[in-house]
This record gives structure tokens, C-alpha cells and sequence, in this order.
């Protein structure tokens, strides 16, 4: 076989794989389940959640990621909890 032909046959074997491969998660029912921004901000709101922007030094933010990690939760439900222990020791 020539090089050219080579090619050709990669090529369609190629676009026979993408053609059984089926959709991808991201792009299927799977995507659907994730709401957009704008209805992301609409459930945080009714759950009583605003942002809050500050800004850390990247040591602190190292810690506070790692603790995350370590009790398997969520990064703002750790800051929120140590907001409050804060909060509550301060007269």
C-alpha cells in the first residue's frame, strides 16, 4: 500500500470509532443536570446564600483547602462553620 493509502484507511477507521463512540457524558442527559449559572444563583439565593469575596493570603487558602480535603466536605461549609466559631469566641 501506498503511504496516502495508509492514511485513508487510518482515517476511516478513525471516523468509524467517533461514530460508535457514542455522546458524551458532558454533552448528553448528564449536562442537563447540572443547572447554568444564573440558575445556580437562583437556588443559592433561596437557600439564603450570598457570595462573599475576600482575599487570603495563599497560605491560609492552602490550609483551608486542606482541611476541606481532609474532612471530605465542601470549602464553603468550612469557612462558614469557622466564620461562626470565630464570631461566637469574639465579646
Amino acid at each position: 500500500m501506498k503511504k496516502t493509502d495508509l492514511e485513508k484507511s487510518k482515517g476511516s477507521k478513525i471516523a468509524g470509532q467517533m461514530k460508535q463512540a457514542g455522546v458524551p457524558g458532558r454533552f448528553g442527559a448528564a449536562a442537563a443536570a447540572l443547572p447554568d449559572r444564573r440558575e445556580q444563583r437562583r437556588l443559592d439565593q433561596a437557600r439564603g446564600l450570598v457570595p462573599f469575596a475576600v482575599k487570603l493570603h495563599s497560605d491560609l487558602v492552602k490550609q483551608l483547602h486542606e482541611r476541606a480535603a481532609a474532612r471530605g466536605g465542601d470549602l464553603n461549609e468550612l469557612v462558614a462553620e469557622l466564620l461562626k466559631k470565630g464570631l461566637e469566641q469574639t465579646p
